[in-house]
């Protein structure tokens, strides 16, 4: 049976995460081409293009890393064909050689660039806003805040990028992409018959020549996006209060709830919302600032729409107080909610009664912080690394489940950059320091951007041993295959890339491969790495245990059990530390729901046996 969001027809009703709304958008543009690199909150995005990829009109693929997604969208985009790219905030970091210069040409097809920002740190690195990205580069940004304005933004998006030929900032934020909500479905257009775009070197190939003449274009055509979203519905303004409030993204759905929650306020409040907030519409920023006392900015992360409110205020004039970041409230760091943004709202009109209070969390309820599964091949080389190298090493270490990996007992993450900065980093501190350093990067991360910082290592002959992680998938962002597996939710990969292929392409000399669940292979294999100079590299390929049990069919028939209180028993629970493990009163004993029986505790503890599963 089809899947609704393809399936669905025009006014039927859906409940839908924003990502999955986003999907149904783009379908009901016509997409055509559809491009990632995963990475949470954007990755349901992806994800459902590629469940429902049999049933689509459209090609989808899970990109090496989000400068080559963008570099496939834009060519697609070139060829005339309406495309979509996915990424969480920091891929665009990534992908920012090809967008600045994608602005410049155009995109005859449409192209919409799906940014999920994450305000709150809650699966990143950073907090950084990527409405800079869309100042520098020159593309008109959409921010939706509800899932129905998820699907009906992504459709819009496409749609005018076509028509302005520029591409399009389409920006989220983790409250927005991880929401639920009523979706109202529109029809679904067929993708349009791709009319290949002449050739046109004199605009498509941005010597300086030509990147000179398509500045002004690009320039020219924001200033036709922001004619055309003037009257949109994007744009939209209510109540005559007072206090002017001006919103954008998620701010917006904030601020409404604080409005329905009290008459008094909405009656002191006239709120402009700004769903299509750059180039900012200054007819409606200006009619709310002439006709109210103070001016409120709402916008999760930089303060970047109030200074433009205050440069225009100053330009046209008016003297009006702007409020801002600086209101206790506020701020530019995580996430804005419901209740602080009430009140503030009720502080600024005069209306301070009491709040409703939110439902409290119950007293004394322990906190669970991340943790490698039970059984997890990582935790396996970890302690194997450790037993080598203890602290006499440094660890550098890079993005993926992995870098949980800086958790005590393991504690081996001493320094991280960013996606495939451990080997390069790396590299750097061994080069500058002469301390030993292990680098560790999953197989995912490895292709991603871990391949150009080996052949750097091979080729100024840094010392360095390098651990690739080989689980199989992409585990972190949630099981997405990359060009090293052997397996995807559609079937066998027939393309697979061989890790070791590509380590001695490079000129590794020195490749060993080991499953981290054989301790004695696998400290072996580092004893002997250890005392070699150069780069080396050891693979450890062990399948991630989830992955395993879903997509490769693997039955867990055994678990480990402790036979006898030891010493090494709880050694093995101190310095393992694996989530199995559980103590009742004065004993170590082993969760049998939560164990894999992956018996890497046997060769620790001797204290430890196997056994049949329920036996």
């Amino acid at each position: 049976m089809s899947h609704p969001i393809i399936a669905g027809q025009q006014g039927e009703v859906h409940l839908l995460l924003g990502n999955e709304a986003i999907v149904r958008g783009a379908i009901e543009a016509g997409v055509h081409c559809v491009t990632c690199y995963p990475g949470t909150p954007s990755s349901e995005v992806p994800d459902t293009f590629f469940r429902l990829s049999g049933e689509g009109k459209y090609s989808f693929e899970y990109s090496t890393n989000e400068k080559v997604a963008l570099e496939v969208a834009g060519g697609a985009t070139l060829a005339g064909a309406m495309s979509l790219v996915t990424m969480k905030h920091v891929g665009l970091n990534v992908a920012a050689d090809p967008l600045l210069t994608l602005t410049y040409i155009g995109s005859p097809g449409g192209i919409v660039i799906l940014t999920a920002d994450d305000p709150g740190c809650h699966s990143s690195q950073n907090e950084q806003d990527n409405r800079y990205y869309a100042r520098m580069a020159g593309m008109p940004v959409f921010e939706p805040a509800t899932a129905q304005e998820a699907k009906d933004m992504a459709r819009q998006a496409l749609i005018m990028s076509r028509k302005w030929q520029q591409p399009v900032l389409l920006r989220t934020t983790t409250r927005l992409n991880h929401l639920r909500g009523p979706v109202e479905f529109g029809p679904v257009a067929d993708p349009a018959p791709i009319e290949v775009t002449p050739k046109n070197p004199k605009r498509f190939v941005p010597i300086p020549a030509v990147a000179r003449m398509r500045h002004p274009e690009m320039v020219k055509n924001l200033q036709t996006a922001a004619q055309d979203m003037a009257s949109s519905p994007w744009i939209k303004s209510h109540g005559s209060g007072k206090l002017g409030v001006i919103a954008t993204g998620i701010s917006r759905a904030y601020v409404l709830d604080a409005l329905s929650e009290s008459k008094a306020i909405e009656d002191n409040v006239t709120l402009l919302q700004l769903g299509f907030s750059y180039p900012m519409d200054q007819a409606s920023v200006l009619k709310v600032a002439q006709s109210c006392d103070h001016l409120l900015i709402l916008e999760e992360g930089e303060p970047i729409l109030e200074t433009e409110v205050r440069a225009l205020l100053q330009a046209k004039g008016i003297q009006i107080p702007v409020l801002g970041k600086e209101q206790p409230e506020l701020g530019r760091f995580g996430e804005y909610e419901s209740a602080s943004i009430e009140k503030l709202l009720r502080r600024l009109t005069g209306n301070e009664e009491k709040q409703a209070e939110l439902c409290p969390s119950e007293p004394g309820l322990s906190m669970r912080p991340p943790n490698l599964c039970a059984g997890c091949p990582h935790r396996a080389t970890y302690f194997s690394v450790r037993q080598i190298f203890g602290d006499d090493a440094y660890y550098s270490s890079d993005i993926g489940c992995y870098t949980l990996g800086i958790l005590p007992p393991l504690a081996a993450a001493d320094f991280l950059l960013c996606m495939g900065s451990s080997v390069s980093a790396g590299s750097g501190f061994a080069k500058a320091s002469g301390k030993p350093v292990v680098a560790f990067i999953g197989d995912s991360t490895f292709f991603h951007s871990g391949i150009t910082g080996l052949v750097n290592a091979v080729f100024n002959k840094h010392n360095i041993l390098i651990v690739i992680l080989d689980n199989h998938t992409t585990a972190m962002t949630g099981h997405q295959p990359n060009p090293g597996v052997e397996i995807t939710a559609m079937g066998a990969n027939e393309s697979q890339v061989s890790i070791e292929a590509i380590v001695k392409g490079c000129g590794v000399e020195h490749v060993r491969t080991v499953s981290p669940l054989n301790r004695k292979k696998t400290e072996a294999a580092l004893s002997e790495l250890k005392e070699l100079d150069g780069v080396r590299v050891l693979i450890a390929r062990d399948p991630c245990p989830l992955h395993a049990r879903r997509l490769m069919g693997k039955k867990f028939v055994q678990v480990a059990y402790v036979a006898e209180q030891t010493d090494s028993v709880r050694q093995c629970l101190k310095n393992l530390a694996c989530p199995a493990f559980t103590v009742e009163g004065e004993e170590v004993v082993i969760n049998e729901a939560v164990c894999i029986g992956c018996m890497f505790c046997l060769q620790v503890a001797d204290g430890i046996k196997a056994r049949k599963r329920g036996a």
